[in-house]
């Protein structure tokens, strides 16, 4: 019924609480994630779809927040269903580390039951699947964070009398979402989004992925 992790992430602490807010982060990161809304303050609700083992449902459920102190934690409790797959309810606390200017710990304790088709599924598959969701979560999150090395430009080989000219170069990639992230951090901090206190919006993105992982938790 407890499920314990953390991971690094090569990101800044405020860019990490930040990104934790930004709907198309999470869209990219969360998997089966379809939608978050507000219901509340404190409140939010997601749908999360999901297939473990032979079954596949699609979750709905609600999450409230408390013992906010941002940008270094606070806790969650939920309860979600899924039709005839299940339910599942419980909590989680939630840590960032700062351990280095441009590198934060998350660290998250996950305690939850879950009743249905879906508790009758072996300890061991529904371990290896919350494991493999929070990975792929976790991969993606922080590949968002993580601003791209630019390539090498190779130089022009000089020029041959007759050959044809060289084509145009190509016009530079544009910035990786991560530089975005990082630029919106401080501002995300310091103003209201969406007509309510930052620091409730922003430990509601992360409540989406502890939701999922709640379904999982034996």
């Amino acid at each position: 019924m407890e499920m314990t992790g953390e991971r690094r992430i090569g990101a800044p602490r405020e860019a990490v609480w930040a990104a934790l807010n930004d709907p198309a982060v999470l869209k990219e990161a969360i998997p089966g994630c379809e939608s978050v809304e507000r219901i509340g303050d404190d409140q939010f609700q997601a749908k999360v779809s999901m297939k473990l083992g032979p079954m596949s449902a699609k979750f709905g459920g609600k999450v409230t927040l408390s013992n906010i102190n941002p940008p270094a934690s606070y806790t969650i409790s939920g309860e979600g269903t899924g039709g005839a797959m299940g339910f599942a309810k419980g909590g989680a606390d939630v840590a960032l580390d700062e351990v280095g200017p441009s590198e934060t710990v998350l660290r998250y304790n996950v305690k939850a039951q879950v009743g249905g088709k879906m508790a009758q599924l072996g300890a061991r598959l529904i371990d290896s699947t919350a494991k493999s969701m929070a990975d792929q979560f976790f991969d993606r999150f922080a590949a968002q964070l993580t601003p791209a090395v630019p390539e090498p430009v190779a130089e022009a080989p000089a020029a041959v009398e007759g050959a044809a000219p060289a084509a145009p170069a190509r016009a530079a990639a544009p910035a990786p979402a991560g530089d975005d992230i990082f630029a919106k951090a401080g501002r995300l901090l310091t103003q209201d989004f969406m007509g309510f206190p930052p620091q409730v919006w922003l430990g509601g993105g992360a409540m989406v992925v502890i939701l999922a992982l709640l379904f999982l938790v034996r």
